[in-house]
């Protein structure tokens, strides 16, 4: 596996890797470029595992206490990989109002899982937004990048439902 200059060699033979030196490469190794960097892990292996936080953190010649800092700071981020199907609630003033407390806490109840966890099954992430900007829809949800307004409780919990009991990818 080819690896940056006087650096440690990638954490497997993945080639998926090849293209996160790549952009190790474009970037010519900057530390500036740790942002760019951690978006290229993410893209290619859907999170941001602790062996990737150590080979940004050496072939950027930077602290691993920096790189997981950026990582955990930034939302987009995420340090585990996702379930199948992705469930955003969004938190803003207009859906917290129209009930979004009330669908996290539903689903909590029922599925089992709260904002950040993901079911034992690996089905189902769920996560939770600041504003999603779609205020006159509230509350809102964004099933798998889906945008959908005016939601409750029991329209949230008959969507995971299906994820959770359809073997085929909807």
């Amino acid at each position: 596996m080819e690896s940056i200059p006087n650096q440690q060699a990638a954490p497997s033979e993945d080639p998926r890797w090849r293209l996160v030196n790549r952009t190790i490469r474009l970037h010519g190794g900057a530390p500036d470029s740790l942002i760019e960097i951690l978006h290229t892990v993410q893209e290619h292996f859907g999170y941001l595992d602790r062996d990737a936080l150590k080979y940004v953190a050496d072939a950027l010649h930077t602290p691993l206490s920096l790189v997981y800092g950026v990582a955990t700071f930034y939302h987009y981020f995420t340090l585990k990989p996702s379930g199948e199907h992705t469930c955003v609630v969004c938190q803003g003033t207009a859906c917290y109002i129209g009930g979004a407390t009330n669908i996290l806490k539903q689903i909590k109840k029922d599925v089992g899982i709260g904002p950040g966890e993901t079911t034992a099954d690996g089905k189902i992430s769920l996560l939770s937004a600041r504003c999603l900007g779609s205020c006159s829809l509230a509350p809102v949800v964004v099933f798998d990048g889906r945008v959908t307004g005016r939601m409750t409780p029991e329209t949230v919990l008959e969507k995971m439902e299906s994820w959770l009991s359809d073997d085929h990818h909807t």
